[in-house]
């Protein structure tokens, strides 16, 4: 009985989870059928509400504030699939437009506003950093420059040197009678 009771609540909180997002769309997405983005200066409309007669999905409009009617405004073409069509628009100056989708059947997909802002020059700081003038350092110590043979010698001697002297010491450590 309890378990029953817990399952009833989670699937009506369940339920209203899944409602809320499409109650709280508003009817600019959810009940005109399009939806319209703009990106810069393109503005792009997407619908699934048209089917294709005779090869054509429709057109879609963008009308200026001053443009009544859809004969008016700047007609795309819709491209697309049976799930999804879509038409764009670029170089679109900023203002306030409003974006109609007649499908090929004559009806009425949607309309919808949308603004479309002033694109934004993006800053740029200049800033002068000088080169080290020799190059990086690294390595074994031959990258930077090119020893002579008498330096490359003497190295060598020192390192020959070096290695005769640790086997002396560690053979007297472990022999302290021998010399």
């Amino acid at each position: 009985m309890h378990n029953s009771r817990l399952l009833l609540r989670s699937g009506l909180t369940l339920a209203a989870a899944a409602t809320l997002p499409a109650a709280l769309a508003g009817p600019s997405a959810a009940a005109s059928g399009i939806s319209v983005s703009t990106t810069g200066s393109t503005v792009s409309v997407v619908t699934s509400a048209c089917s294709q007669i005779n090869g054509s999905w429709g057109s879609a409009a963008l009308l200026t504030s001053r443009q009544a009617s859809f004969a008016e405004g700047r007609q795309v073409a819709l491209a697309g699939t049976t799930v999804s069509q879509s038409a764009a628009w670029s170089g679109v100056s900023p203002g306030t437009y409003t974006v109609v989708v007649v499908c090929s059947s004559g009806a009425t997909a949607g309309s919808q506003s949308v603004i479309v802002s002033a694109p934004t020059r993006p800053t740029i700081s200049a800033t002068s950093t000088t080169a080290p003038p020799r190059g990086v350092a690294g390595g074994l110590g031959g990258a930077a420059r090119d020893y002579g043979p008498l330096t490359l010698g003497i190295g060598a001697t020192l390192v020959g040197a070096g290695v005769v002297a640790t086997g002396w010491f560690l053979r007297r450590r472990s022999k302290p009678y021998r010399l």
